[in-house]
């Protein structure tokens, strides 16, 4: 297969795509080879795409700098910029909102004070971070300090989670909702809270690439063809700027967040 996961050598005459893992390796693979391929095409370099086990293994490399170009959550995003300097280029056009999904068919607040509550990783921002500061501004409910929180790796994990019965609710986003293909599980689940709405996940571009390679590399995802998009959810590509995500910033400073550690 096409791709590496964390551990692996650096190959210095490629350029490497992280992806953050929100669902499973084999998915991710599926994705967004043909976008790692449509880059190497158009910028005659080659590109790998890479992912990891699990959003926290994805922060550490992130943190560390591995990557030459990363999709990533917002919150990845202002950390990444601070820490190494990442520069968002594009984002998906529409904004991105938590979720909470159910087997229920309302939302019951208390009911999270009574059973676990599934998230995929303690830094995922929406459909961490976002709920877990909305359940306390809105509903005065510190789902944290009440020990229910689990932690499942990926937003695919939540979701079979909840329709298996490990927890009463999880936490994801509609794009990873909308893509969740387990039928058996799907068809068990709810839509029951959102979130407001904030800037969506950014493609940054690492500040080592120089510019003829990052002009090369602008190109090529500004003709990224609708066929390899769709996979993604994507309707299409939004040029964005750091200042962008200025929101994100704010909340972040309002947030109790694990800090991302350069790690190993």
């Amino acid at each position: 297969m096409g791709w590496l996961l964390a551990g692996q050598v650096w190959a210095q005459d490629r350029l490497i795509l992280g992806v953050v893992p929100q669902q499973s390796p084999l998915k991710l693979y599926q994705n967004w080879q043909p976008v790692a391929a449509h880059l190497s095409g158009v910028t005659g370099r080659e590109v790998v795409f890479e992912t990891e086990k699990s959003i926290a293994e994805f922060e550490t490399q992130l943190a560390k700098g591995r990557y030459d170009m990363a999709y990533m959550n917002p919150y990845h995003y202002v950390v990444a910029h601070q820490q190494q300097g990442y520069l968002a280029r594009f984002r998906r056009e529409g904004d991105i909102r938590g979720i909470l999904v159910s087997t229920h068919s309302t939302f019951e607040p208390q009911k999270l004070l009574a059973r676990p509550v599934l998230f995929p990783s303690p830094n995922a921002f929406a459909a961490t971070l976002v709920i877990k500061y909305e359940m306390l501004e809105n509903f005065d409910l510190a789902i944290e300090a009440k020990g229910l929180v689990r932690y499942v790796n990926s937003h695919d994990s939540v979701y079979k989670g909840v329709a298996r019965g490990v927890g009463d609710y999880g936490g994801g986003v509609e794009r990873t909702f909308r893509a969740f293909d387990a039928d058996e599980d799907k068809g068990k689940l709810q839509v029951v809270y959102r979130t407001a709405p904030y800037p969506s996940h950014p493609i940054a571009f690492h500040p080592r690439l120089t510019p003829a390679t990052a002009s090369q590399l602008t190109q090529a995802w500004q003709t990224l063809p609708q066929k390899v998009m769709d996979p993604l959810g994507f309707a299409r590509l939004m040029p964005v700027e750091d200042d962008d995500y200025a929101p994100i910033r704010a909340l972040r400073a309002r947030l109790s967040v694990k800090p991302v550690s350069e790690g190993k």
